[in-house]
């Protein structure tokens, strides 16, 4: 990593990503979670807050040191055990059916192979478990969509690797996960952060 990806980035995605209207999306991809549960890109642990009595544990896979110092207030207050078990979600140290659920939260985007990342999800997914997902991604409209593929080269040079133009539903299907519920609606805020605040929210399920 470089000195901006890893001294500085992770402290403004924690800014970024703590607002109201994300904290409310991020509560209701978390609403469901049950078990044992895998959280790809743990970031600075926003999510401990949202997870439901049900979860009975979290193993976070999360590449930065500094986010994962960020969290420690949050996890040393969490009812629910929390432990680091990785860099890399497209490496996930796991064995085959090993969780009840995936959560994922603004990490697909990043991931360098998203389609290897969402494959191993489905592989460490039992038969029947749930990825939850909060995305953000490709526009429908044609004129944000080209403003996308514009911006993405320099999106992914000053956001570690961020891309504009993914289409997290896809991703999943393509891994063989079956989508069952599904959102996708602008982040609140003014038209011209519309390139960045194209949201996705689903749950995906592995076929038993």
């Amino acid at each position: 990593m470089s000195m901006w990806e890893e001294r500085v980035l992770p402290r403004l995605v924690d800014r970024a990503l703590a607002t109201p209207p994300v904290q409310q999306l991020r509560a209701a991809t978390c609403a469901g979670l049950t078990g044992r549960v895998l959280e790809i890109g743990f970031g600075s642990g926003l999510n401990i807050e949202h997870l439901p009595p049900e979860v009975v544990s979290l193993d976070a896979v999360e590449p930065s040191d500094l986010g994962w110092s960020l969290s420690q207030d949050r996890r040393s207050e969490s009812r629910v055990p929390v432990r680091r078990v990785g860099l890399d979600g497209q490496r996930l140290d796991a064995p085959d059916a090993a969780y009840d659920a995936v959560l994922c939260t603004f990490s697909l985007c990043t991931i360098p192979d998203a389609a290897l990342a969402a494959r191993e999800v489905h592989r460490v997914l039992r038969p029947g478990g749930r990825l939850h997902l909060l995305e953000h991604g490709v526009s429908p409209d044609d004129r944000v969509r080209a403003w996308q593929h514009r911006l993405e080269p320099v999106q992914r040079r000053v956001a570690g690797g961020c891309h504009l133009t993914r289409d997290p539903l896809r991703l999943v299907a393509d891994a063989g996960l079956r989508v069952e519920d599904s959102e996708q609606r602008y982040l609140p805020g003014p038209a011209v952060g519309r390139p960045w605040t194209y949201g996705y929210r689903a749950v995906a399920t592995r076929p038993t």
